[in-house]
Formats: C-alpha cells, sequence, structure tokens
C-alpha cells in the first residue's frame, strides 16, 4: 500500500509540475509580442483555462465510473495530456505558429507607452483558435486526472482506516505543492529568460515520465472495475422532486406514499430505489455546502491571472547579474543578467503550504486532538476563506499604491523576456504577503475541503462528488473570468483600451475589492450553512443513517 500510495504521490508531482508549467507564465506568454493579446484578454484565457480544468472534472468521472474505471482513466487522461501539452512548443516558434495559426497580422500589439502617438491596438488576438484548443484539451485532460487520480490514491489506502486516509489527502496536497515549486523554480526561469519553447518543452517531458512511472507501477495498484454512475438517477430524482408533473408517466408512487421513486415493475441492475433516494439525500444536504464555496475559488485563481498581471507592473530586479569586465571572453557572448521570473512569486504560495503540510499532520493536529480541540473540516474552511479575503484585500491596497506612482508619471521601463512592460518603482517583493496569504487558505479550505467531498460522500458516488467538487472549483474560476469581461465593457473599471493592453489606466484595485466583498459576503453565509450541516449530521438518527449510507 505505501508502494502504491507514492507511486500515485510521484505521478501526482509530475503532473502539477507539468499544470504549473502551462499556467503559471500563461498570462506573459500570450501578452508577449508574438502574439496580440491584451493584458485582459491574456488574464481572462488563463481564467478560462483554469476554470476549465476544474469544471470538465465531472465529465473524467463519469467515464470512469460508467466505462474506463478509475486506472485506465488516469491512464487515457494521461496519454491526451501528452498529445495535448505538445501542441504549446510548437506554438513557441515561428514555423510552428505560421503551419497552426496563418500569417502573422500586419499590426502587433505593443505594450503601453507613457506618452502620445502610440499605434493603434489590434482588433483581434493572434493564434486564438489553436490555443484555445489546446487549452481546453489540456484543461480535460488534467481535470481527468485530478478527479480520478485523488479518488485512485484514497483506494490504495482505504482499507488502512480514515486516519491513513486523511494523511493521504495531506500528503497528496503536499505533493501537488512539490510539484509546483519544481515547476516554478526550473520552468518559469527557462521560459522567462531563456525560451518558451524549452520550457514547455520540459512541461512535455514530466507529463512523458508521469505517464511511464503509472504504466510501470501498474502490479502494485489496487484496481477496480467501473460500478457504473447514479448521476442519471440523481438527475431523475431531482426532476421529479421539482416538477412532479413532468415525471408523472415515468414515476410511481412509494408503496408507503413517503417519496416518488422511479418505475420498478421491470427488474433493475444496479442499486436500489432506497438507496438511490438515501444516495440523493446525500447529496442535497452536501451541495449547498460546496456550492458556498465558489467565491472562494474566485479569490484564489487570482494569483494565475490577475495578481499576475499586477506583477509585471511593479518592478521586477535582475538576479545573477555579473559585470562584464569581470568575466572570461568564452561567457561575453551569454546574458549577464536575468529577471526574477514572475512567476517565482508563486512560489509565496507554494512554499507555505509544502512547509506547513507537514507541521500540520505531525505535529498541530495531534496536539489539537490530544486536548480536543481540533476544529472541524467546515470550520477550517471558514477560516481558510477569511485568508483568501484578507490575501486579496492586501492585493487591492497595493494596487491602490502603484496606481499613485502611474498618476505620478513615475514609471520604470522593464525588459521582460522580449516584451517592455512600464512599470511603478515599487519592488514586486510587496506582493508577497497576498501570496503568503493565499497559500495559508489552501491548508484551511481546499485540503479540507478534498477531505469533506470524499468522505462525506456515499460509498457509490465518491468520484461523481469529488467531480463536482472540483467543478464548482472550475464555475469559481470561470465567474471570475466573466467578471473580468464584464468589467472590461465601456466604463467599466478594467476598460482601458488606450493602455494598449496594460493596466497602468485601469482600475484593477477596485476589483479586488469587489472580489473581497462578495468572500466576505458568502463566507458569513457558509457558517450558517455548515452549522445546519452540523447540526443534522450530529443527530444520532442522522448520523447512523448517513454512515450506513456511506458504507
Amino acid at each position: 500500500r505505501r508502494t502504491a500510495a507514492a507511486a500515485v504521490l510521484l505521478v501526482e508531482m509530475l503532473e502539477r509540475s507539468a499544470f504549473f508549467g502551462v499556467s503559471a507564465n500563461l498570462v506573459l506568454y500570450l501578452n508577449s509580442a508574438n502574439f496580440n493579446w491584451a493584458g485582459q484578454q491574456a488574464s481572462r484565457a488563463a481564467l478560462i483555462f483554469l476554470g476549465a480544468s476544474y469544471l470538465l472534472a465531472p465529465v473524467g468521472g463519469w467515464l470512469a465510473d460508467v466505462y474506463l474505471g478509475r486506472y485506465l482513466a488516469v491512464a487515457l487522461s494521461l496519454l491526451l495530456y501528452f498529445a495535448a501539452s505538445s501542441l504549446l512548443p510548437i506554438t513557441a516558434f515561428s514555423d510552428g505558429r505560421s503551419s497552426f495559426c496563418g500569417d502573422v497580422p500586419a499590426t502587433r500589439l505593443g505594450p503601453a507607452c507613457p506618452g502620445q502617438g502610440c499605434p493603434p491596438a489590434s482588433p483581434s488576438p493572434y493564434c486564438a483558435p489553436t490555443l484555445y484548443a489546446a487549452l481546453l484539451l489540456l484543461a480535460l485532460a488534467a481535470s481527468s486526472v485530478r478527479t480520478n487520480l485523488t479518488s485512485f490514491g484514497a483506494d490504495q489506502v482505504l482499507d488502512l482506516g480514515r486516519n491513513a486516509t486523511q494523511r493521504f489527502f495531506n500528503w497528496f496536497y503536499w505533493s501537488i505543492n512539490l510539484g509546483a515549486v519544481l515547476s516554478l523554480f526550473v520552468v518559469a526561469f527557462v521560459q522567462q529568460n531563456i525560451s518558451f519553447l524549452l520550457g514547455y518543452s520540459i512541461v512535455v517531458g514530466c507529463v512523458g515520465l508521469a505517464f511511464f512511472i503509472f504504466l510501470f507501477a501498474t502490479p502494485v495498484f489496487i484496481t477496480k472495475p467501473p460500478m457504473g454512475s447514479q448521476v442519471s438517477s440523481m438527475l431523475k430524482l431531482a426532476l421529479q422532486n421539482c416538477c412532479p408533473q413532468l415525471c408523472h408517466r415515468h414515476f410511481a408512487r412509494d408503496p408507503q406514499g413517503a417519496q416518488l421513486l422511479p418505475d420498478q415493475r421491470h427488474a433493475q441492475p444496479g442499486p436500489s430505489p432506497q438507496e438511490d433516494i438515501a444516495n440523493f439525500q446525500v447529496l442535497v444536504k452536501l451541495l449547498p455546502v460546496m456550492v458556498t464555496l465558489v467565491p472562494y475559488w474566485m479569490v484564489y485563481f487570482q494569483m494565475q491571472s490577475t495578481y499576475v498581471l499586477q506583477g509585471l507592473h511593479l518592478h521586477i530586479p535582475n538576479i545573477f547579474q555579473a559585470s562584464p569586465a569581470n568575466i572570461s571572453t568564452a561567457l561575453r557572448a551569454l546574458p549577464n543578467s536575468y529577471t526574477i521570473p514572475q512567476a517565482w512569486l508563486l512560489l509565496a504560495n507554494v512554499v507555505v503550504v509544502v512547509i506547513l503540510v507537514p507541521v500540520k499532520d505531525h505535529l498541530l493536529d495531534p496536539f489539537l486532538v490530544r486536548h480536543n480541540v481540533l476544529p472541524s473540516t467546515l470550520r477550517k474552511m471558514v477560516l481558510g476563506m477569511f485568508f483568501g479575503f484578507t490575501s486579496v484585500i492586501v492585493a487591492g491596497i497595493l494596487e491602490m499604491e502603484r496606481l499613485q506612482y502611474i498618476h505620478h508619471n513615475e514609471t520604470v521601463p522593464q525588459q521582460i523576456g522580449q516584451d517592455t512592460y512600464y512599470a511603478a518603482p515599487l519592488s514586486i517583493g510587496w506582493q508577497i504577503p497576498q501570496y503568503l496569504l493565499i497559500g495559508i487558505s489552501e491548508i484551511f479550505a481546499s485540503i479540507p475541503g478534498l477531505e469533506f467531498a470524499y468522505s462525506e460522500a456515499p460509498r457509490a458516488m465518491k468520484g461523481a462528488v469529488m467531480g463536482i467538487f472540483f467543478c464548482l472549483s472550475g464555475v469559481g474560476s470561470l465567474l471570475g473570468s466573466g467578471l473580468v469581461a464584464l468589467l472590461t465593457l465601456p466604463r467599466g473599471w478594467l476598460h482601458c483600451p488606450e493602455d494598449f493592453g496594460n493596466i497602468n489606466n485601469c482600475r484593477m484595485d477596485l476589483y479586488f475589492f469587489l472580489l473581497a466583498g462578495i468572500q466576505a459576503a458568502t463566507a458569513l453565509l457558509f457558517l450558517w450553512i455548515s452549522h445546519r450541516y452540523e447540526r443534522v449530521v450530529q443527530n444520532p438518527t442522522s448520523q447512523h443513517q448517513a454512515s450506513r449510507d456511506r458504507g
């Protein structure tokens, strides 16, 4: 079991390395001179990719439950991952772009210039169909791997008890963030300072290695055949309870008259009608808890979209700088300095998770258990929402300060890759607190959320409920993207066409404060809903029934 779990964790680490290798610098890649993407367009594309990578999770979960089984679903998803990720290196060099995207438009979108007489912006982004197709295929593969590998890994230690499952989720999340650290240190640096072609080639290599390890570890895995999906039964029961008139011809009343049941005049395989109703009742209780977590995901995904856009307009110092007089003639042809990758700010997020998860697992949780003060899973999630709220507040305050320099025409031109950005003279290090706060929020919101979805789901619906959990995460990202798109309309806070793709004349600080207000309001709603859920579960009769339903 330890070997099987370790193999799953290693595959997850490599897959997350690839995922962060795609997403960390996606805004910079699309906003570069090779494409005609404005800053807001690049941010929306990143949010759509991140959202789709979660929103499509139920598709992979359903295919695993009905046709493939979790093992085969993960294997095929990794194969699709490998094929889709190979499209990104192709678009990173000119011949590949010409083959897949056609000719480059005559008018390019340049970075913002502070003076008058700037050239007009290009009306549409270049290579959008190919890039969106590649990103959506990657999102489908990543969502299927995430959904099925999470449950597949938990299956490997399920027989070892609840404590083993809880520890697996802690270390599973630790592996995710360790993969992110490796990706950000290596891949993000290569992409920003050497070439996106080499950086995305490393991404393809990580996916290929993950696929090989997963196949190599096949003999030690516990594999289960597809058990069927109860999605159809759940949809019928939901329609039946909402619109009984429409279902009158297809449903009959239970002999006891308590609820409407599917017509059972003919024998049907799979769960009994009573099991369907019991599972449906559990799902109805779980959904409000998971839905009110959506605004947290709106805040969470800002660190890979608008936080990145904000960082590109702060002063980024150089590293590895050497004086030409002190280097040999052979080395003079090489760059004598590199800029710190903006994506390294994500390290503040992932490092705090990598450090605090083992501390929480080995020290904090056992200490709280011994003193009977360990908060419930739902209470931890409320605490995570609070840290997410403080992160976006800090981002808004920093953006207000940045705009003060812009309004006084105090800008610093800086070269990032092949592009010039006009940034405020504030150090990018001022973004570290908002990334740290998001990292702390993950420990209290995201990890307990995974545990809650898996442990509270009925036995026959664990894959489906995990898919719903990740799907709602994607809904949060897409809502954030939709809010950005709404605010870029004329008279919107993010409508600044005179900036030619930059954000120096936008009011992104107001966008951050709006997100904070949404998060604060829904956190209060989540607190009320979670209190009601815990009160129902703690009722002896309900608790016995729920335990029996979950097996």
